[in-house]
């Protein structure tokens, strides 16, 4: 959520970040609502402050007549003043609503584009491998090793499902583990987050009202949470914060779960994309600072990159485009790792910043060296996404005879050295 008195002074960036995040919405509207709402409640302070006058009238008053002529006055204040907040609140619910709508304002270097497909590569790392035999796709593979299981996930889990089993679990917890040891060096605060949310903290972290289609809804009208950043952020709502004690950086870790809503027909089989997965995700709060927000961004994007650096699994960094942008990003790199059965790079990882765009919903503040209290800055990125991270990793370090090589970085975890198939 924006600050109204921003959205007022800037609402030619506001209407200009709804067009390039292809959004449909009316900052107009918004502003002539906002005059209906401040003129109304100018009405009503003035109507309670008088009724609070002659409340205080009448207690002083000592004299029948008088007490009685007052509390018919009051009455009358009374009707007159329900009937004002009554008309407030019915406003300030659709300004509130407008007001979850406001887009935040993508940074200058986001490049314009309507899709994922408009996306702009900013780097690149690591060989594409060429294999001397005919390379197979996961799902092969891993079935071929007894890691996996789609059948039987399907049959208890419905369409997407899957069981890791064997070697499977065993990569999975390995990379958990490699992940842990890489951020607890960086000073990280661990977190295992709650999976199901009140729906207060998915408005708050800007999830909704957008993203509603791709979310799981409980009986009792709570969520089930697509990424830990949600809980994490939540955390720390009505919270202030001492200026020492940024940056914080969480490291949180839960269950996911998405409808993946919108994405019929695409990747209906394996690991890229499933309803229940399992996320390490990087939240920092920091300093109300542009500067220091980019500092961040480009600092958990490189921690994430380290660590498929450190796997030796090829990979691309995009900048994403103003239509691939959520409600209140204003900038986010997309890290794409190569899938060699596709011949494609696969988004793997996500890194965002959004200024005080969700901290501001959830109230998260801090005193600056004037003791003014500030809205910090909020940021998030994928550490490991698993079990996606699975696809390009066993492809990778498939050998000719159907073994599957343990990555180096993860075989003190693992316990091995190479996977064999079962004959």
């Amino acid at each position: 959520m924006l600050d109204i008195k921003f959205i007022r002074e800037n609402k030619d960036f506001i209407t200009a970040a709804a067009k390039m995040k292809r959004l449909s919405f009316d900052v107009e509207e918004l502003l002539k609502l906002d005059d209906e709402r401040r003129a109304l409640l100018a009405v009503v302070e003035q109507k309670r402050a008088e009724h609070n006058v002659k409340s205080d009238q009448m207690v002083r008053t000592s004299i029948p007549e008088r007490r009685q002529l007052l509390l018919e006055e009051l009455r009358a204040q009374k009707a007159g003043l329900e009937e004002e907040e009554t008309k407030l609140k019915k406003i300030m619910q659709q300004w509130q609503a407008l007001m979850l709508q406001v887009p935040n304002v993508p940074d200058i270097s986001v490049p314009e584009g309507a899709s994922e497909a408009d996306n702009k590569e900013v780097k690149i790392w690591g060989s594409i491998p060429e294999f001397t035999f005919p390379a197979k796709g996961h799902m092969e593979l891993m079935e071929a090793a007894d890691m996996v299981d789609f059948v039987r996930g399907g049959d208890v889990s419905g369409f997407r499902g899957y069981f890791l089993k064997n070697d499977g679990a065993l990569l999975l917890f390995a990379l958990w583990q490699f992940t842990l040891e890489h951020f607890a060096k960086k000073g990280f605060m661990l977190m295992a987050v709650p999976s199901l949310v009140r729906k207060q903290t998915l408005l708050g972290t800007g999830y909704l009202p957008q993203g509603e289609d791709d979310l799981y809804k409980t009986q009792d009208g709570d969520y089930l949470s697509g990424t830990a950043e949600v809980p994490a952020m939540s955390y720390f709502s009505e919270t202030v914060l001492k200026k020492e004690e940024l940056p914080k950086k969480i490291l949180a870790f839960s269950t996911c779960f998405r409808r993946e809503a919108g994405s019929y027909g695409r990747d209906a089989k394996g690991l890229i994309r499933v309803h229940e997965f399992f996320k390490l995700e990087q939240v920092v709060l920091c300093e109300a600072s542009h500067e220091t927000s980019v500092k961040y961004h480009e600092e958990i994007t490189l921690n994430a990159e380290e660590l498929l650096q450190a796997l030796n699994l090829p990979y691309r960094v995009v900048v994403n485009c103003g239509g691939d942008l959520g409600l209140g990003q204003v900038k986010k790199y997309d890290i794409e790792t190569w899938v060699p059965s596709e011949k494609a790079y696969r988004e793997t990882h996500s890194s965002s910043y959004f200024h005080d765009f969700q901290t501001r919903r959830l109230n998260i503040r801090y005193k600056d060296e004037s003791g003014k209290s500030r809205f910090a800055h909020s940021l998030n990125n994928t550490a490991i996404a698993t079990p996606r991270i699975l696809v390009p990793l066993v492809e990778h370090n498939q050998q000719a005879d159907g073994f599957i090589k343990v990555p180096e970085a993860l075989q003190k975890y693992a316990g091995k050295e190479i996977i064999a198939p079962v004959r």
